[in-house]
């Protein structure tokens, strides 16, 4: 019997560290980086280029559903600012496309909050 709880706890312990090591790495994608799927966790506010290449995720995203014409898949970002939002502070991404003809949707903006997990989109800017 002594053996059999001898190895129960040595299956207890091994199966305990795998977990820690299983979660600690998988974890660290949560995180606001530039790797992520842009969905983030925490209170770090993302960097600059995170949200850059959130908001190009978001933008071909509206394109493939149809929402914005595909004429905006080669627009870049034109400016990017921290704004005051309903919630507090808030990234603010604006592309701009010259070859909109309705210049009412010339100004694609897309709002994020700080660490970097998306808000809205819109062509108001608010």
């Amino acid at each position: 019997m002594t053996i059999f709880n001898s190895s129960l706890r040595t299956a207890a312990a091994l199966f305990t560290l795998i977990f820690v090591q299983f979660t600690s790495h998988s974890s660290t994608s949560a995180l606001a980086g530039a790797d992520s799927s842009c969905h983030f966790h925490g209170k770090k506010t993302a960097e600059e280029k995170v949200i850059i290449q959130c908001a190009t995720k978001r933008k071909e995203a509206l394109i493939k559903k149809g929402t914005i014409d595909p004429s905006w898949q080669s627009v870049e970002h034109s400016e990017v600012t921290q704004v005051d939002g309903k919630k507090g502070k808030e990234w603010k991404v604006t592309f701009k496309n010259q070859t909109e003809t309705d210049k009412k949707k010339e100004n694609l903006y897309m709002f994020f909050t700080l660490i970097g997990n998306f808000v809205a989109a819109n062509f108001i800017g608010n």
